[in-house]
């Protein structure tokens, strides 16, 4: 998240920060074999259009990103490297030995086409607190995902994250029938995380169709993760110019 102060009225706006997710571009790469597209260039090339951060979600059948790949973009990231997953092994061991500058825990099965629920940060407390206290030793910030629930919201301070990533498949889907409607239970978690102290941030099925509005309603949110619909719309505008649409719908203008 971004501070600055508008010089007109010298109030302090707050902007959300992009984060990339490059899985979909590791697909393409291993649809083929061989190294094209290459990864790192593509992270590289997002920082260079606007990007301020890389999320990449290695899962354990390496069917997009590798562990291989998170250990090459750890070297050469400048904004901020994030790393989702489910905590089994050996992620915990992949995350102690990168260390980025944030995990984000995500419950998902082996066999998850995509992340489908957030956690229940209260019968999983136990389990989540080791693990952000694990995490915290090496310095790196913990993000635990969540459905728009208010108690998982408080749950996950419980735990020890430092935020919460709000699961946001269910307001993408119903945007379009009734935006007003689909936003509210996430303004609600995000009013609790914000009085608990706990950061924010979101991401699942945001889009240019839907990422201004859940701006404009929840502007204190830190960080928005989005892949599919970034990676999918720059088939059409081309990468640079859909990285700057995206940031585009984060600025109050």
């Amino acid at each position: 998240m971004f501070i600055f102060v508008d010089k007109d009225t010298d109030f302090l706006a707050v902007m959300t920060k992009l984060s990339v997710n490059i899985n979909k571009i590791a697909v393409i790469r291993n649809s083929r074999g061989g190294n094209m597209p290459n990864v790192v260039k593509a992270a590289l090339a997002i920082e260079q259009f606007g990007g301020q951060g890389i999320t990449v979600h290695p899962r354990p059948d390496a069917r997009h990103i590798r562990y291989s790949d998170v250990r090459d973009l750890k070297g050469v990231i400048t904004t901020e490297l994030n790393i989702e997953g489910n905590p089994i092994e050996s992620f915990v061991d992949l995350i102690c030995e990168v260390v980025p500058a944030q995990v984000t825990l995500v419950p998902d099965a082996p066999d998850a086409i995509t992340s489908n629920a957030g956690w229940d940060t209260i019968k999983n407390r136990e389990f989540l607190r080791q693990m952000c206290d694990k995490f915290h030793k090496y310095g790196i910030r913990v993000s635990i995902f969540v459905d728009p629930d208010v108690e998982m919201v408080r749950g996950a301070k419980e735990c020890g994250a430092d935020r919460v990533e709000l699961y946001t498949e269910a307001y993408a889907r119903d945007y379009a029938a009734d935006r007003e409607a689909a936003i509210a239970p996430y303004v609600a978690a995000a009013e609790a995380a914000r009085q608990c102290g706990l950061g924010l941030n979101a991401g699942h099925d945001l889009s240019l169709e839907n990422l201004k509005y859940f701006g404009e309603r929840i502007p204190w949110c830190d960080e928005v993760s989005i892949g599919h619909a970034l990676i999918s719309d720059a088939l059409y505008y081309g990468l640079e110019n859909t990285v700057q649409l995206y940031r585009r719908c984060l600025k109050d203008e």
